[in-house]
């Protein structure tokens, strides 16, 4: 069947490509003997159906297909024309095709990475000059980003395709999930953990959302986006929003050696306690305390006093859900 429909497919892209004049559904249904014998065995129906599949299969391809409702005959008319998809030469040099053979080597999913290859492969056979470092391809350098928490691919196709979704998430440190209704903009990679940005339909504002905090399945919705989304998406930046990132505040914890390197990193003082534990003066902000909860008991928050009650309560909720789970669920 998939051989069949590849077939099919490049017979359509021939025929539309092939042709000084746009071509009615009845003179391709006689030209292409899949659609004749659909009709013949089938239904105009039938025909129907796979021909509108097959066009909307060829669009995302790339095959830009022209309508032209104002045929000599009356009927509905389609054609590919060359200049429209025709691509101008591609030309890099050799340090652009080494950053392209570079990122194309970055990604683990299955999708992507078939993506990225085939992408490398057109521009071979286009005359693009990429080298490999190697008898099997390596580099010295060889950069990963992984993407393993099953939302990633669900929510990177709806912000391409501008499709709201919903989900159920957990913030850190909180015990309840709840439903979000979301339209995404970006996702990026920061600091090992996938952030998605967008605006949150049921608090009529930005927010970001770890990707690892989000249960279950990622739902489409129907209907376009409501919020103006903005020219440049920097998902860092509204993280770091919400994670104290430049804030004018401070906060002074306490780190029990050998952990928290991710606050050890921006911290702004650090002073040895004992042999076991360091006191950290770090920037803080909106949403420090989910961060800070993450530690558990290798962290102390000494001051402010609110982000003390903020962590100790996200602590305490979560060793409620603990000890509310059946006996053996937790070890």
């Amino acid at each position: 069947m998939a051989i069949a429909k590849a077939e099919r497919l490049m017979n359509l892209a021939l025929c539309l490509m092939n042709t000084k004049r746009p071509l009615s559904k009845r003179e391709l249904r006689e030209s292409i003997e899949a659609y004749r014998e659909a009709w013949q065995h089938g239904s105009e129906d039938a025909f129907n159906r796979m021909f509108e599949r097959d066009k909307d299969d060829l669009r995302e391809l790339g095959l830009v297909i022209d309508v032209d409702e104002n045929t000599s005959d009356g009927e509905i008319g389609y054609l590919a024309r060359a200049d429209r998809n025709r691509l101008p030469e591609i030309a890099l040099d050799a340090e652009e095709a080494a950053a392209l053979s570079l990122a194309a080597k970055v990604w683990h999913q299955a999708r992507l990475s078939g993506a990225a290859s085939g992408a490398l492969q057109k521009l071979r056979a286009a005359g693009v000059p990429f080298t490999e470092d190697g008898a099997d391809g390596r580099t010295a350098l060889e950069p990963r980003i992984p993407a393993r928490e099953a939302a990633f691919e669900p929510l990177l196709l709806a912000a391409r395709d501008r499709r709201p979704v919903s989900f159920e998430y957990r913030k850190s440190g909180s015990a309840a999930v709840e439903a979000r209704s979301v339209e995404p903009w970006a996702l990026e990679c920061w600091r090992g953990h996938w952030y998605l940005a967008g605006w949150d339909r049921d608090r009529s504002a930005v927010r970001v959302f770890r990707l690892s905090r989000i249960t279950g399945k990622v739902r489409s919705r129907s209907g376009a986006f409501a919020a103006p989304i903005p020219e440049h998406v920097d998902v860092r930046a509204y993280v770091a929003t919400f994670a104290g990132e430049g804030a004018t505040a401070s906060a002074t914890v306490r780190v029990r050696r050998g952990a928290g390197f991710p606050l050890r990193t921006k911290a702004l003082a650090t002073r040895q306690i004992d042999a076991d534990w360091d006191e950290l003066e770090i920037p803080y902000g909106h949403g420090l305390g989910a961060d800070l909860a993450e530690f558990g008991p290798d962290l102390v928050v000494l001051a402010p006093d609110d982000l003390r009650a903020d962590v100790i309560d996200r602590l305490r909720a979560v060793a409620g859900l603990a000890a509310q789970a059946p006996e053996g669920a937790t070890r």
